[in-house]
């Protein structure tokens, strides 16, 4: 069985770069381990699918944090109001939320999976895993071998296999080895955009508190090893049985590698307020509660549960009447709700990552086709590619694009 055509992966990149390809007139055939296809589409974003960020190209490059100047011809080819126009012209109404962050009207993801799949509709569809490169001649490739026995021919083959993250939807690095046996470089994967483990131990009785417009600020080595501010953000967190997640720490994590240990997160709880309007925020509380006991003066300024917390992080004696407060204890309460420790001990699993980081060496890739410059006939799109960006859509936007401009050019 042959086809000029061979795409591996039936995720984001490998639907678009399949009904791309079949535009232009060239049969293609799309192989996946699946039944069903797109499956991380359709669980992405809670079910929701943040399917781009409506952004100019500069914010979109500043969401870039791994080899962003590679992607610069594919967002120059398709960029996210390319993205927007296809999924409306698709009959999949988009609507745009804070932050630039698109979602469908519906809020299903399934009716993005849904586009995807139609778009993609004259490929012929094959269930099962490629488990081997059939080598051609001049080190290129012929077509490959399925765990069944069965070999299908190409001309062109691309690999949009995804990367490690949630491995159920058959993401479970099968394109790093197939990339591997045809000589590529493949950088160590890593989870990206994961929540953290802490070693806190106050961590469990915060579980379930959702924190709105704080500011997380993660301090920590660059890659030069010098101490400095990496990352520092106002929006939603999170914690957990096991540390801490939400919008903000899965955007800290795309800039720390294990150990997790040398980072230090601070939460700013009050981000509207400086230290000096804090205090007199204080004052005032304290003014109207001043018989009461310490634990019973600050639900007008903190979440019940984060209050025992603060307290003690503060050291102050809860049953204290808070007229006795001194200067230096109001002091040290101000400090705690300025920079709330969260101490990280690991990132959580790949497996548990939004997004895997690493995968094949973009220097080893052609960005203005996405084809290999080792191995004539082979391409690559998604998350396969040592590329990564912040969370916002901005990820499926990487899929998007790479997928198009693959499929351009197979």
């Amino acid at each position: 069985m042959s086809g000029e055509i061979v795409i591996v992966g039936g995720g984001a990149a490998g639907l678009m770069a399949a009904g791309t390809a079949c535009r232009r007139g060239r049969p293609v055939t799309l192989i996946d381990c699946n039944a069903t296809l797109a499956r991380k589409v359709r669980i992405t974003g809670k079910g929701r699918c943040n399917v781009t960020n409506d952004c100019d190209a500069d914010r979109l490059m500043a969401a870039m944090r791994t080899n962003g100047r590679f992607l610069y011809s594919a967002f120059s080819r398709f960029a996210p109001a390319d993205t927007i126009r296809f999924f409306e012209g698709m009959g999949v109404p988009l609507k745009t939320e804070r932050g630039g962050r698109v979602f469908p009207l519906s809020d299903r993801a399934e009716d993005i999976a849904g586009a995807l799949v139609r778009w993609a509709g004259d490929a012929e569809l094959l269930e099962g895993r490629v488990t081997a490169l059939l080598p051609g001649e001049a080190g290129g490739v012929r077509g490959v071998r399925l765990e069944d026995g069965r070999e299908i021919g190409c001309e062109r083959l691309l690999l949009a296999t995804g990367g490690m993250s949630y491995p159920g939807t058959g993401s479970r690095g099968d394109g790093y080895r197939l990339a591997g046996m045809a000589g590529h470089t493949i950088v160590p994967p890593r989870a990206s955009l994961v929540p953290v483990e802490t070693s806190d131990g106050y961590t469990g009785a915060l579980q379930g508190l959702s924190l709105r417009n704080v500011t997380l600020t993660l301090t920590g080595p660059d890659r030069k090893g010098r101490e400095r501010v990496l990352f520092s953000e106002l929006g939603e967190m999170l914690f957990t049985h096991f540390g801490v997640s939400g919008p903000l720490v899965l955007r800290a994590t795309t800039l720390m590698e294990e150990p997790a240990g040398r980072y230090r997160m601070a939460v700013d709880l009050k981000p509207a307020l400086d230290r000096e309007k804090l205090d007199s925020r204080i004052l005032r509380d304290f003014e109207r509660y001043r018989n009461r006991d310490f634990l019973n003066a600050l639900g007008e300024l903190l979440p019940r549960k984060l209050i025992p917390v603060a307290i003690a992080l503060a050291g102050i004696d809860p049953h204290t009447k808070v007229h006795q407060i001194t200067r230096a204890e109001r002091a040290a309460l101000v400090e705690v709700i300025k920079a709330f420790p969260v101490t990280p001990s690991r990132l959580r699993p790949i497996a548990e990552a939004i997004v895997t980081a690493g995968g094949v060496d973009v220097r080893e890739v052609d960005p203005r086709t996405m084809a290999s410059k080792i191995c004539p006939g082979l391409f690559f799109a998604g998350e396969l590619l040592d590329v990564d960006g912040v969370t916002g859509g901005f990820n499926l936007q990487i899929a998007f694009s790479t997928g198009h401009l693959a499929g351009e050019y197979l």
